[in-house]
């Protein structure tokens, strides 16, 4: 599995937007081969931002490459430079290789 996260500072006071804009955005996921699940956090807040991260899980790294070459994607990232002034900075990329899952009831 692979899990793929962008961090962002977003501008005090721009939360509750930044959240609207999130959850009503049309991601196109769902139907993209090999992605399992997504996830919006909301880290602490510091002086000049509150951290966010958003968290989207796959069945390979492949599957995501796969994705950001994809005009899923493209649509999907079509509006995003309109919702800037939500936030400081580029959102910053992570991609993780999962080496090791536990879950509830397993070994």
């Amino acid at each position: 599995m692979y899990i793929a996260m962008n961090r962002f500072r977003v501008t005090p006071g721009a939360e509750q937007e930044f959240e609207r804009v999130w959850a009503s955005r049309d991601t196109h996921l769902r139907a993209v081969p090999g992605f399992v699940e997504s996830h919006l956090l909301r880290g602490p807040a510091r002086e000049d931002c509150v951290l966010y991260a958003s968290h989207t899980v796959w069945r390979s790294r492949a599957d995501f490459e796969a994705w950001t070459r994809s005009e899923a994607f493209r649509r999907a990232h079509a509006h995003a430079g309109q919702n800037r002034p939500l936030y400081l900075g580029h959102p910053e990329f992570e991609g993780f290789e999962v080496i090791q899952t536990l879950r509830q009831g397993t070994g």
